[in-house]
């Protein structure tokens, strides 16, 4: 290939990436300010000034595009998590595969859509029957994937020992809680969903081991008790 080959094909990379961001950004606009199931393609498409041919050449449907920001930031944590070293127990990995990945996940963002725009787009996914319904199948698709990686990191058969699903749900959990406490926040920034998710990690193992209940006082018997 010439140099003036690889101008142009790297010229044509990036104005289909352009064209790509420009409608995830106005799709999830849109979804979030007037509705998923309100909000048409033929209203995404006119508003990126393209056809309704060039939206499926990007996006296989809404709901795709619904998910496209959130499915990136699973993919690094995936990566991160596969990454970590073998000598770390599945819980640091997950949890350090999470705090890798902050500063790839940041950068991503911002090459896309505003940190602000993936908060209202998280919550709209929360609360959209359309959308949640899919969130939990992927959630769970997700869970298994790295429940499979966690098994292998180990290596554990992941159909006859439960810890490895077992450690991923509690794990998983927790990051979907900080998600929704964040996406309810004032503070749309990385830097404040880290701050909430490592506060809820620092208390899973005591939430799953401790003994959460206040020590019972005992009571000194009324003198007017002991006598009757």
């Amino acid at each position: 290939m010439t140099p003036g080959q690889n101008t142009t094909t790297g010229l044509r990379a990036r104005k289909k990436r352009r064209t790509r961001d420009a409608l995830l950004r106005v799709a999830l606009e849109l979804f979030t300010t007037q509705g998923y199931e309100q909000t048409t393609i033929d209203e995404i498409t006119d508003a990126v000034e393209v056809s309704q041919r060039t939206f499926f050449r990007y996006f296989a449907s809404k709901e795709e595009a619904a998910f496209a920001v959130v499915d990136m930031v699973e993919n690094k944590f995936v990566d991160s998590l596969r990454a970590r070293p073998a000598d770390e127990t599945p819980f640091e990995a997950m949890r350090n595969a999470v705090e890798s990945a902050w500063d790839s996940v940041s950068e991503a963002l911002d090459a896309v859509v505003p940190v602000e725009l993936y908060m209202r787009t998280y919550l709209l996914i929360e609360s959209t029957p359309a959308l949640i319904a899919v969130h939990l199948r992927r959630t769970a698709e997700l869970e298994e994937g790295i429940a499979q990686l966690i098994a292998d990191r180990e290596g554990l058969d992941v159909n006859t020992d439960p810890r490895p699903r077992v450690a991923v749900a509690s794990f998983t959990g927790v990051m979907r809680v900080t998600g929704k406490i964040w996406g309810r926040g004032r503070v749309a920034s990385v830097e404040a969903l880290q701050e909430i998710t490592r506060a809820y990690l620092d208390h899973l193992g005591p939430a799953l081991a401790g003994n959460w209940r206040t020590p019972c006082v005992t009571k000194t018997a009324d003198p007017a008790e002991r006598t009757a």
